[in-house]
C-alpha cells in the first residue's frame, strides 16, 4: 500500500490516483450508457420525434462523459477551476458530436461484418454506385469500377442504403430485348430466338430459356429473350445473344424496325 501512495516521478501522481481515475473512466462510461439508454425511452414514450430524442439523447452523453473525465482529472488531484470546466464543457460537446459520424460508421462496419450483406470479390450496387467489393474496413467500404476507378463510401452510407448484391447467387438469367416490325410471323421469329439460346454452350438447360412478348410499341412488338446461366457467365452470354440475334434475324428477313416519322406536306407555300 506504501508503494500505491508513493508519487510517480516527474508527473506527482501516485499510482493509486491513476487507479481510482481508470476506474471513475470506466466505472463512469457505463454509468453514462445506462443513463442515457434510460433518458431517450423515457422521452419515447412522450411521443417526441426520433430526430428530438436522439438530439436530446446525445447532448445528455455528451454531458456525463464530461463530467466523468472532470471527476477522472480531480482524482488524479488536479484542480479544475470554473474556467476549465467551462471550456471542458464545450470541448466535450465538440467531440461529443464531431465524433458520432465515425462511430456510426464503426457500428454499421460492424454489421456490415456480421451480417455479410456484401463480400470480397462480390459485384454490388449501393449508394448510387457499382462495383466489385474490394474491401470492408473499419470506416469504410472501397468498390472497385469496371474502368479501375476506386471509390470509398462510408460505412453508414453502406449499411443505411439498398444494396443490391449481382454475384452473390450461382445463376443470373440474362434478358435481351428486341422488336420485331408488326406482320412478322411471331411462331417463326420466336423459334428462332429459341434456336438460337439453346444452342449456346453457356446457356443452362434448366431452367429452360425462353422468348416472351413484352408489349406492343408504337413501331415494333417487343419480345425478350430469356436465358439462365452461371453468374460468372452473365455478360459474357448477353453480348452473344444480343449480337446472336441481331445477326439471325438480319439473315432470316425478319426486320427490326426503328422510330421513324413521315412527314407529309399538303401544299407547298407560293
Amino acid at each position: 500500500m506504501a508503494a500505491l501512495d508513493k508519487s510517480l516521478p516527474y508527473v506527482g501522481v501516485t499510482p493509486m490516483q491513476v487507479i481510482t481515475a481508470i476506474a471513475i473512466l470506466i466505472v463512469g462510461y457505463i454509468v453514462a450508457k445506462i443513463i442515457t439508454a434510460s433518458f431517450k425511452k423515457g422521452l419515447r414514450k412522450t411521443k417526441l420525434p426520433e430526430l428530438v430524442v436522439e438530439f436530446l439523447g446525445r447532448f445528455l452523453s455528451a454531458l456525463l462523459y464530461v463530467a466523468v473525465l472532470l471527476l477522472a482529472v480531480r482524482a488524479l488531484g488536479i484542480e479544475v477551476g470554473s474556467v476549465v470546466l467551462g471550456l471542458s464543457a464545450v470541448i466535450g460537446l465538440i467531440l461529443g458530436f464531431g465524433m458520432q459520424d465515425t462511430l456510426t460508421n464503426l457500428a454499421a462496419g460492424i454489421w456490415i461484418a456480421a451480417l455479410r450483406p456484401i463480400d470480397m470479390g462480390e459485384v454490388v450496387e449501393v449508394a448510387g454506385k457499382t462495383g466489385t467489393v474490394r474491401a470492408v474496413g473499419i470506416m469504410s467500404t472501397e468498390l472497385l469500377t469496371a474502368d479501375n476507378t476506386l471509390i470509398t463510401i462510408p460505412n453508414k452510407l453502406v449499411w443505411g442504403n439498398v444494396i443490391t448484391n449481382y454475384t452473390r447467387m450461382p445463376t443470373r438469367r440474362v434478358d435481351v430485348n428486341v422488336g420485331v416490325a408488326y406482320g412478322t410471323d411471331l411462331d417463326r421469329a420466336i423459334k428462332i430466338a429459341m434456336e438460337l439460346m439453346e444452342n449456346h454452350p453457356k446457356v443452362l438447360k434448366d431452367p429452360a430459356p425462353s422468348v416472351v412478348i413484352t408489349g406492343l410499341a408504337d413501331s415494333s412488338i417487343n419480345l425478350q429473350l430469356r436465358a439462365w446461366v452461371k453468374t460468372e457467365d452473365f455478360w459474357g452470354v448477353k453480348g452473344d445473344l444480343t449480337r446472336g440475334i441481331y445477326e439471325a434475324y438480319l439473315r432470316e428477313g425478319i426486320e427490326i424496325p426503328f422510330p421513324q416519322l413521315d412527314v407529309h406536306i399538303k401544299e407547298m407555300p407560293k
